[in-house]
């Protein structure tokens, strides 16, 4: 039977600040990509979100991004990749230390926002994000684009790289992703995204789908996806597992 993952970005709450609905993606996904306190989260939301993800046996990912709070890690900043690599370091610690205390362990590392689409192209903010992560843990994986230089510098380094594709997120026709700034960049209708997610899915090219926590009516688009995944006979198992 064919599988895939179904992952969500959570514990993206600060403060009094609440965003998303994690207890109740977390009994839908498979992973859960946990803001690290960059872009997102703080400590305590960090450790809430592990605890719950680990007492439902959802893989824990370090979702790792610029130091940009204000921007929600989704601006471009071009920052020494000498000091990428210690803010992606800093944040897998972070994260992994309230992991620990739940039980569990950070998994994989996936970028956030402008990180994860600087990570396509630009050489140098691959190589950093990549290098911390092998410093930290050489055993862990790396979740990123299908093609870009993240997977392809992890798999150099003979790390497991592992490619994604979005549910919610609408497509250009050389497979980009839409940019957010313009008309129907984000899919709304559960129906759609459960039937983009299943043609991903089976196109071979994915082995993690995610569902953004923070879209409105996220819930109930990750609930038709998963239902749609399964009804298409579609095994959704982690893929650290």
């Amino acid at each position: 039977m064919p599988a895939i993952d179904l992952n969500a970005d959570l514990g993206e709450s600060y403060g009094v600040w609440r965003l998303g609905d994690d207890a109740a993606l977390l009994d839908v996904v498979t992973s859960a990509n946990i803001a690290c306190g960059f872009h997102a989260g703080d400590p305590s939301t960090l450790r809430r979100t592990c605890l719950a993800a680990t007492a439902r046996g959802v893989a824990i990912g370090a979702q790792v991004s610029y130091p940009d709070l204000a921007g929600f890690g989704r601006r471009f900043i071009d920052i020494d990749p000498g000091e990428l690599r210690d803010a992606v370091l800093y944040q897998l610690g972070a994260l992994d230390a309230f992991a620990q205390v739940a039980g569990a362990g950070v998994a994989y590392v996936k970028p956030h926002g402008a990180l994860y689409h600087a990570c396509i192209s630009h050489p140098a903010q691959a190589e950093a994000v990549v290098a911390a992560a092998h410093e930290y843990d050489p055993a862990m994986a790396v979740l990123g684009a299908p093609g870009s230089l993240l997977l392809a510098r992890a798999e150099a380094l003979g790390m497991e790289a592992v490619p994604e594709a979005y549910a919610d997120r609408a497509y250009l026709p050389d497979g980009r992703l839409v940019p957010r700034d313009q008309p129907g960049a984000v899919l709304h209708d559960p129906a759609e995204a459960a039937a983009q997610a299943v043609t991903l899915a089976t196109a071979g090219g994915a082995r993690s789908i995610c569902v953004h926590g923070d879209t409105p009516g996220a819930v109930a688009i990750a609930q038709a996806v998963r239902a749609g995944l399964e009804q298409a006979g579609i095994g959704v198992y982690a893929f650290t597992g």
